[in-house]
């Protein structure tokens, strides 16, 4: 995937409601984690108090029923059955000073705390304290308890096992957050898709009416209501502009059919003057500007209607197979001799044949119409050339020229009835070749796309299903 398609990826609604969904479940689950973490490690640090508890019940019982000298013998063998470095044992007095003590090997640098004793002495019951044993990635849990003969005892147990089963509990989050994480984002990709189905219909809608499909509609399925009325709504956009268009259209045909009458009339009084020869010099000039400009108008008028039969479907195109190759063979002779006498090379490119199902005198009207266009607005000293490219699918007239150019805000213009870049209409004709090859194209199922810059040359690229 390239940079320029994840980052439209990203600027998408569907990302964004994913991203959002995702890391609403991602802190949620996280927050999930933790108090589960905490509530476990509480009850494993509670679970440590206890035992500590027993332990110290113990030793005052032992202590209480056989004394001091007995007490150092159990004090050892309890530490040595438990493990030296799992647990210990001090018989303190008030002052903190040691009077028995266990293996302390694996304790040193665990003092005593003198605050802690302080406490017990004055009758607060058992202390309870954390501290960290040098040397060691763990840390141990210190209880201080008074005995009856006042003396107070010290046990210390390492927290070791209890670091590491928190550890494995850490250790199987970890995946779980992974697992989280992936689902959590298909699950919001799926589900923001299918909430904003109904917007990509909409937009695929507009799409192909924006391409000339104007009897398109969104199609209204079961789905959220908010959408289901954005459908409605379009359609119902899409009736009340297809009715206008027609009007508009209706209305532009019937001028155009009321105008042709009177001009063929006109027409036909100034032939038979022309003709008839009885006027003076000056007089049969006017008849014969008259016609011409009567057959100007009549073109017009005439390519008007036929613009407007193919977009209504009226004017169904009959198919065969035509070979481009002639086809645009004979409109670059055609054009020839006009090249010629303007400087400008005409260049083919394409294969030895090249075949499509189509209209021949609609293909031909696109060929030359656009080649017209070509040779027209390029220079003297310039080239056009006409490349043919095809596969099993589709077939491409690519027309390239290197004349005066488009300015880009006319570029999506120039297929409109009637538009021409040339404001100042040096140039003859009536700014209905291109529209007429874009609706001719259509009806054979194909586009035409227009790629120009100003003062470089322009490319029309007619393609057409094959």
């Amino acid at each position: 995937m390239s940079l320029r398609k994840a980052f439209e990826i990203r600027r998408t609604l569907v990302f964004r409601l994913t991203f959002w969904y995702a890391l609403v479940y991602i802190v949620s689950s996280l927050a999930a984690f933790a108090v589960f973490y905490i509530v476990i490690a509480n009850e494993v640090r509670e679970r440590t108090d206890q035992e500590m508890l027993r332990e110290l019940a113990e030793a005052a019982s032992i202590l209480k029923s056989k004394g001091e000298d007995s007490f150092r013998a159990e004090m050892d063998f309890e530490a040595e059955s438990e493990g030296v470095g799992d647990i210990f044992f001090r018989l303190l007095d008030r002052a903190g000073g040691e009077v028995a003590e266990t293996d302390m090997t694996a304790w040193k640098g665990v003092g005593i705390n003198l605050n802690a004793l302080a406490r017990v002495a004055a009758g607060g019951g058992p202390v309870f304290e954390t501290v960290a044993v040098p040397g060691k990635p763990y840390e141990a849990r210190i209880i201080y308890g008074l005995l009856e003969s006042g003396r107070i005892i010290q046990i210390g147990c390492s927290l070791e096992h209890d670091a590491a089963f928190l550890g494995t509990i850490q250790d199987m989050v970890m995946p779980g957050i992974l697992v989280v994480v992936a689902l959590s984002t298909l699950t919001g990709w799926f589900m923001a898709a299918r909430a904003l189905a109904g917007i990509k219909d909409v937009t695929r809608t507009a799409l192909d009416i924006s391409e000339g499909a104007f009897e398109k509609r969104v199609n209204i399925q079961a789905r959220g209501e908010e959408v289901k009325q954005l459908a409605v709504a379009f359609n119902r956009m899409l009736d009340r502009i297809h009715e206008l268009v027609k009007g508009l259209r209706e209305v532009t045909d019937d001028i155009a059919h009321d105008l042709r009458t009177p001009i063929t009339r006109i027409r036909g009084f100034a032939e038979a003057e022309l003709i008839a020869g009885k006027s003076g010099e000056e007089s049969n000039k006017l008849a014969a500007d008259t016609v011409e400009e009567c057959d100007n108008l009549l073109q017009m008028i005439n390519t008007m209607l036929e613009i407007s039969e193919i977009e209504a479907g009226i004017s169904v195109l009959s198919k065969a197979e035509v070979d481009l190759v002639q086809l645009v063979g004979e409109a670059l002779e055609l054009f020839r001799p006009i090249a010629d006498e303007r400087e400008v090379r005409l260049v083919f490119h394409g294969p030895a044949h090249l075949s499509v199902q189509g209209n021949v005198h609609g293909l031909q009207r696109i060929v030359v119409n656009l080649l017209e266009n070509a040779v027209k607005y390029t220079p003297g000293g310039g080239c056009v050339t006409v490349a043919l490219r095809g596969d099993e699918h589709a077939v491409s007239i690519i027309f390239r020229d290197t004349g005066v150019g488009i300015a880009e805000e006319d570029l999506p213009l120039v297929f409109n009835r009637l538009y021409r870049c040339d404001s100042s209409r040096s140039q003859p004709g009536f700014g209905l070749g291109l529209c007429l090859a874009s609706a001719v194209a259509r009806a054979h199922g194909g586009r035409i796309a227009a790629e120009s810059k100003l003062g470089e040359g322009s490319t029309f690229t007619v393609t057409l299903p094959r």
